[in-house]
């Protein structure tokens, strides 16, 4: 069942998630989860822009592009195969009025460019996407901390897909794959220099996370499984 908090409150953080539609990939190429890591950084703004006219034509690095004041603060990500998760809050309580919510905005924007590009490129039609975003609220610390940890670890399922249910067999060999795997905010966290760092606000971590970096997350997750 998809589960959506129908209001997305201003200063509390959310585990924001959504797959491809029937389950179907959503990244297919290196290109694919390179364009939609660009787009947690340019959407993430008030200000409107179009990819191609802004980035491609005055071959610019996205991560170089001037978007102004985000709309969010993202904690975490990880792309998968054929779904996403980001951990994320708001502090724009001074943007919009009524339904406006900038949750909202900025995921209807990234949404928006990537099935746009997706569908241009792979010459579909229709919804990429198994309906709108989900949302969970994280609203106590534990939660916080075990959302943090899943989703830096959910890469692992591609070297063992039953993690969750058995336990990570081999720890070292997780970590070695966590820290080459591109498509995810650990290797910001491990301390790798890497443009996809000014995606994370790290001043926006709660005081009381136990998974500021990787060695925590690993000691942390290892009373668990």
């Amino acid at each position: 069942m998809a589960i959506r908090d129908k209001n997305l409150v201003i200063n509390e953080y959310y585990h924001i998630y959504n797959r491809g539609n029937d389950k179907k990939k959503i990244f297919l190429d290196d290109e694919d989860h390179d364009r939609f890591i660009k787009l947690l950084y340019i959407c993430n703004s008030k200000n409107n822009f179009n990819f191609r006219n802004s980035i491609v034509r005055n071959k610019i690095n996205a991560f170089d592009f001037e978007k102004g004041d985000p709309l969010v603060s993202i904690l975490g990500w990880v792309l998968m195969p054929n779904h996403f998760h980001i951990v994320l809050i708001s502090h724009r309580s001074d943007l919009g009025e009524g339904d406006y919510n900038p949750i909202t905005e900025f995921m209807r924007k990234v949404s928006t460019a990537y099935v746009m590009y997706f569908n241009k490129k792979y010459k579909k039609t229709g919804s990429l996407f198994e309906g709108k975003f989900k949302s969970r609220h994280i609203g106590e610390e534990n939660y916080f901390n075990y959302i943090f940890s899943y989703i830096h670890l959910n890469p692992i399922k591609l070297i063992q897909k039953n993690w969750k249910e058995k336990g990570i067999m081999n720890k070292d060999r997780a970590k070695n794959f966590l820290e080459e795997y591109r498509y995810s905010s650990f290797q910001d966290y491990f301390g790798k220099k890497r443009k996809q760092n000014s995606i994370i606000d790290y001043d926006s971590i709660p005081e009381y996370s136990h998974c500021n970096h990787v060695k925590d997350l690993f000691k942390w997750i290892k009373d668990i499984y």
